[in-house]
């Protein structure tokens, strides 16, 4: 089953993400945790990131190479208050997948929604049949 790992140090934005994730029917790992995130990264148990800018002190600048260095193939969907168009470059070039602001009201989670459908959709297209 495909994992999503929800990966903030807002914990109420984990919360809102995870019930709308889980309500949807995903497989959903939620923590604060960087080493939390890269264990399960590296046990497969997650193929795509929802990542704050920042959690566990690491800033997502620090965290995205290390991730991707885990697993080239894992997607990752930044969610965050603001950027800095230098910063979201360096990130890109990361191999971020989307780039999302962080909603502010219930509509703006469709958003999110979209992105992260859109990266499984893009796995399940990707992966070989057997």
């Amino acid at each position: 089953m495909l994992g999503l790992l929800i990966a903030d140090n807002d914990t109420e934005a984990r919360k809102q993400m995870a019930d709308l994730f889980i309500e949807a029917g995903y497989n959903v790992i939620v923590t604060n945790s960087a080493a939390n995130a890269i264990y399960g990264i590296l046990k497969r148990a997650a193929q795509v990131v929802l990542m704050g800018s920042e959690f566990d002190e690491f800033k997502a600048g620090e965290l995205v190479p290390l991730l991707k260095k885990c697993n080239r193939d894992l997607t990752i969907i930044l969610v965050s208050d603001e950027a800095s168009l230098p910063t979201m470059r360096k990130l890109r070039k990361e191999g971020i997948f989307y780039h999302a602001l962080k909603p502010s009201k219930p509509e703006d989670k469709e958003e999110i929604r979209q992105a992260v459908r859109c990266a499984f959709d893009s796995l399940l297209s990707c992966r070989p049949a057997r």
